[in-house]
């Protein structure tokens, strides 16, 4: 009777969607806080900064969402007068996937916001490492010769772009095309990581570990490993990073069927509180999926 429960959530359509978005929340919250490249220029350092405090900060996830577009369209202008400039190039692709990956918004302007945020981040990796022009169509042997020319440099680059096609994977509707290109994105996370030394934000481990439990051991899925990437996330945030306990519970927790260890993870999450600096708005939304998975528990296991 246990055998039949044991095909994981992430091979259903929406099981593969709803992690993919725990995954992109984490990225977009780690890029909102790492500096001037991320949303405008250099000329603009100081504006990107405040701008991504507020939004970290603000509390209201509603409001974020009507936001964004007005900035959208901005980088959007901007790019149209410096199309080969790869920090704007980039700011789009990141700008465009948190609003096509992280909303709900229907499948078809989804997938459409999605693919111009991975053309823009395409584009940003091209100017600014020309053997990743290539990109599309290699195979993974090729793709991972590739990322050694990479180094800490264009991190930030690299950064967007696998950040950009994880935003527009989760929109497609294919759950096994999404699947079989994960082997690619973690290789570039991998080397994301190699190259970024102390820079590298705690939130990136959660998504990591997340990626490891979307995968089954025959396609490079390592739960175990997964789970310490995801003790030490919550570890390197001090508790702060609610989403980390919930994507633990969510992603490792409940794919072996933990019941004790899931529960406990989402109860604290409730009971701690959110108005952590610089995880506010990402502790409320993890406080609400908690509640949500709390209240479907006994349904699951």
């Amino acid at each position: 009777m246990h055998k039949t429960r044991l095909k994981p959530e992430p091979f259903a359509k929406t099981g593969v969607r709803r992690l993919m978005r725990k995954i992109l929340v984490i990225v977009a919250m780690s890029l909102l806080s790492s500096g001037c490249t991320i949303l405008v220029s250099n000329a603009a350092s100081s504006f990107s900064e405040n701008l991504g405090a507020a939004v970290l900060n603000q509390d209201d996830p509603e409001l974020v969402q009507d936001g964004l577009p007005t900035l959208m369209l901005t980088l959007d202008s901007m790019i149209e007068g410096s199309p080969d400039n790869p920090q704007l190039l980039a700011a789009g692709a990141n700008l465009y996937a948190i609003y096509g990956g992280l909303f709900d918004l229907d499948e078809d302007r989804a997938l459409k916001l999605t693919a111009r945020a991975r053309r823009y981040g395409l584009k940003a990796m091209c100017e600014t490492y020309e053997p990743s022009c290539a990109w599309p169509g290699m195979t993974y042997d090729e793709f991972v010769a590739t990322l050694e020319g990479i180094g800490p440099k264009h991190a930030d680059v690299l950064y967007s772009y696998g950040f950009a096609s994880l935003s527009f994977l989760q929109a497609r509707t294919s759950d096994y095309d999404t699947i079989a290109e994960f082997p690619l994105v973690q290789a570039l996370f991998d080397h994301y990581l190699n190259i970024s030394g102390d820079a590298v934000n705690s939130s990136v481990y959660t998504y990591i570990g997340t990626m490891h439990t979307l995968r089954p051991p025959s396609l490079g899925g390592e739960p175990e490993l997964a789970r310490e990437f995801f003790e030490r996330a919550i570890a390197e945030s001090g508790g702060h990073d609610l989403g980390a306990k919930v994507a633990y519970a969510k992603g490792y927790a409940k794919l072996l069927y933990e019941r004790e260890l899931h529960d406990r993870l989402l109860n604290e999450v409730l009971e701690a509180d959110p108005n952590q600096d610089g995880f506010v708005l990402t502790n409320v939304m993890a406080q609400k999926e908690a509640a949500a998975l709390l209240a479907e528990a006994d349904d699951y296991f």
